[in-house]
């Protein structure tokens, strides 16, 4: 079986990036994986903190796609694992959540996001589901340290 995830009101909603679980990470607090991973982008940069500060996950999504920031020059090699990094600590974090990537087993888990082709599955389902995948390393992180 596949579970399918994308808005956070949905029953796997909190798979999402936008999900209001937020943790601490480069001892730094921030309020979503989202807002992790767009501030990324410009790590060393103002643009990081103007990122981290913004009230919702939209307004961070927005801030990290605009072409006006410097985005860094390593970004397509390091973003994967920044996006691992972010993902692991949200759910070591808060227990719930954590029960609930556990829970789901060995089922496959894809983002259904109609768009995005890279992190979700897109809209003929040919996309590279990176989120996905992420998730099912995260979980069995999770759950190598949950029987450790």
């Amino acid at each position: 079986m596949t579970i399918y995830f994308y808005a956070v009101r949905e029953q796997y909603g909190c798979f999402s990036n936008f999900s209001p679980h937020g943790f601490e990470l480069d001892g730094l607090y921030w309020s979503t994986s989202e807002h992790y991973f767009q501030a990324q982008k410009f790590v060393g940069t103002s643009h990081l903190e103007q990122i981290r500060l913004v009230k919702n996950p939209k307004d961070a999504a927005r801030m990290g796609r605009e072409r006006s920031r410097p985005l860094r020059q390593d970004w397509e090699q390091v973003k994967d694992d920044i996006m691992r990094k972010a993902v692991l600590r949200k759910f070591q974090t808060h227990a719930d959540i954590k029960e609930i990537l556990l829970a789901t087993g060995d089922e496959q888990l894809v983002e259904n996001s109609p768009i995005d082709f890279y992190w979700g599955c897109g809209s003929d389902g040919s996309g590279k589901n990176m989120l996905g995948l992420i998730l099912m390393e995260v979980r069995e992180i999770l759950r190598s340290q949950h029987n450790g």
